[in-house]
């Protein structure tokens, strides 16, 4: 069954230029699709054709019959003092008007037991359960909190929310309500790396159509299973991920090619054999026939367009020499705002050509040690030392001009001191080029100005680079961009990203932020995923052959046999009680989902209980490790 049906859709907005051409395509119920395109190329305004927010200019656009849409991107207007708790019960309107009507009718029924209200009052009941009426506070507790809408941001006003945890709080309410089509429009932008993976599982489960915009390609990957790409106003199709539309589009790319390469060396054959005929056919009209047929031959051939390839941003940082091992010291340090503390006892050294990916939560605290480490804050306590030799560039995630009025070009001649023509050259190869770089910066997107300010920060001799959300606000072309640019850069690199697919590219060391302090683990970001499944399994199955291998293996080598047993067996009974425990809570809180208070205490609970797991497991490792080799110690001396 068919759930949109797109036919030759045509939309401009200025200069009669198209955005959308004769857009033409057909989702089916269930799927999941990725629209992608360059910025600008029409994607946000289908979404807004497809809400009836805008209305095309030619083309016809059908729904099927009953269904209903959600767009992340729209958030809408609630009334004044509605708190974020009521606009997730918005998406239980229904539910909550059944509820009513409901205790009406048991009301009526206690003072007469007529068929028609019973009747009536079976078929409400039936509808309030088809609804999931009585699991909705349970629902709803689920999906605020897999989005980490916790009990003190729900009874903020709606409001007062940033337009990040607005847009949260509405794809909660979208996610709550009985929405048959779901449109994304970049659903990942204001979301961690947990709430993003709980994001990708529900779409995964949800039964109804997906679209979606997006530039997070490890999102598009795991969620979508087909690609429409709008190019020119048109759409190219692409039955597979992320990654098959990679692999495809250059196949395609390459076939194409060949075949132009092709006719044009056939176009190019017979052009010199109607020359040659025409040549030697003067005074003779049978050579002169064929040259015009030749040349009818050749009007006739299929002509196929030269393909477009992306033209590279063409960038190298500048090289420099750093002598000396120690790039930035983090001793002891502590920053708190007020009564929260945000990390405190940090130590760690960042030794030159490391890259590392500082990950965590929204809120952990990841932009504040970066102001920290710039110096843009002070500690608490401790100290943040570079190395004498260390020059350190720094890319923010919010970027901002001194002086946003001037045009790129006087931009970059205030910044580089260099000639009109090098700065011209300089920004030519980040793609800058002709009138454009006359612009004011105040007119560039937020993906351009980032590109300017990298383009900025390649001035100088850089070994130390810093980076905030670099990716945030750049399509997938301006991120490939940027990291083809730091595949030539060989110093040390600290970033702080939730793109999966950037902190897997470049990471050989993870910082991962979490209740105030950091794990720091060398290796990439599928091995630290790795890592922390394996914890997770051994936290809850204990005696995981998996388990990872933290620890001083031989720490109770110097303890008799006897005794080492006994300690063996006695921290596997404490593991086996803790266990307990933590079921214990687990049902608890399955019993309690509707009771903040007590969820959040419970959680607190539990994060103790797991801690002291942890550490019996390694205890109980290591133990194991232990009797291990003294037993092949026993075999060899035998």
């Amino acid at each position: 069954m068919i759930d949109i049906a797109i036919q030759g859709l045509v939309k401009a907005f200025e200069q009669d230029i198209n955005i959308l051409d004769g857009l033409t395509f057909n989702i089916t119920s269930g799927e999941r699709v990725g629209i992608l395109g360059k910025n600008g190329a029409g994607k946000t305004t289908l979404f807004r054709i497809m809400t009836g927010e805008v209305r095309q200019d030619a083309g016809t656009l059908m729904l099927a019959p009953g269904k209903r849409m959600g767009l992340i991107s729209q958030i809408p207007v609630y009334p004044a003092g509605c708190t974020v708790e009521d606009v997730l019960r918005s998406a239980h309107v229904r539910i909550f008007a059944l509820e009513s009507r409901l205790s009406e009718l048991s009301a009526k029924m206690a003072r007469s037991g007529s068929e028609t209200l019973m009747r009536e009052y079976d078929e409400a009941a039936a509808d309030f359960e088809r609804l999931g009426g009585y699991n909705a506070e349970v629902e709803r507790n689920r999906v605020a909190n897999g989005l980490e809408i916790g009990e003190a941001m729900r009874a903020q006003l709606f409001s007062e929310l940033s337009g990040g945890e607005k847009t949260r709080v509405n794809l909660a309410r979208l996610i709550l309500e009985d929405t048959d089509i779901l449109l994304l429009d970049e659903p990942t932008n204001h979301l961690d790396l947990r709430a993003t993976e709980w994001l990708e599982e529900y779409l995964r489960r949800f039964r109804g159509t997906v679209l979606v915009v997006s530039h997070d390609r490890y999102f598009l990957d795991r969620v979508v299973s087909r690609i429409i790409e709008i190019r020119d106003g048109k759409a190219e199709f692409y039955s597979g991920n992320y990654s098959f539309y990679i692999a495809e589009k250059q196949r395609r790319y390459e076939e194409q090619l060949k075949k132009y390469e092709k006719e044009r060396k056939e176009l190019k054959r017979l052009d010199e054999a109607a020359r040659r005929l025409y040549r030697w056919g003067t005074g003779n009209e049978k050579l002169m026939k064929r040259s015009f047929a030749i040349r009818t031959r050749m009007a006739r051939v299929e002509k196929t367009d030269r393909p477009k390839a992306e033209r590279a941003m063409q960038v190298k940082f500048a090289r420099r020499e750093f002598s000396g091992d120690e790039v930035l010291i983090i001793e002891g340090v502590e920053k708190s705002y007020g009564d929260r503390v945000l990390f405190s006892g940090l130590g760690l050294i960042v030794e030159g050509g490391e890259r590392i990916a500082l990950i965590g939560d929204n809120g952990t605290g990841k932009s504040t040690l970066i102001k920290l480490i710039m110096g843009e804050e002070l500690p608490d306590t401790g100290i943040l030392r570079r190395g004498p030799a260390v020059k350190t560039a720094y890319l923010p995630q919010l970027i901002r001009f001194d002086f946003p009025g001037r045009s790129l070009l006087d931009t970059l001649l205030y910044s580089e001191k260099c000639t009109p023509q090098a700065a011209r050259d300089r920004l030519g190869s980040f793609r800058f080029s002709g009138e454009d770089v006359f612009k004011p910066v105040s007119a560039l997107s937020g993906g351009e100005q980032s590109r300017l300010r990298l383009c900025m920060l390649m001035r100088g001799e850089v070994n130390f680079l810093i980076m905030d959300e670099p990716t945030n606000h750049l399509d997938i072309q301006s991120r490939e961009w940027i990291e083809d640019a730091l595949e030539d850069y060989h110093e040390a690199l600290l970033f702080v990203s939730h793109d999966r697919y950037f902190v897997e590219r470049f990471a050989t060391r993870i910082w991962e932020l979490d209740n105030g302090a950091i794990t720091d683990f060398r290796g990439s970001f599928s091995e630290f995923r790795e890592y922390k499944k394996r914890r997770n399994t051994l936290a809850q199955n204990g005696r995981s052959a998996g388990a990872p291998k933290e620890g001083p293996k031989k720490a109770y080598r110097g303890n008799p046999p006897a005794y080492r047993e006994k300690q063996l067996q006695r921290a596997e009974r404490d593991i086996e009680g803790l266990e307990d425990k933590l079921r214990a809570l687990d049902a608890l809180c399955e019993a309690n989902a509707s009771d903040f208070k007590k969820l959040m205490a419970l959680d607190k609970e539990k994060a103790q209980l797991r801690a002291e797991l942890d550490a019996l497991y390694l205890k109980w490792e290591a133990l194991s490790g232990s009797s291990e080799d003294l037993a092949g110690e026993g075999r060899e001396s035998r």
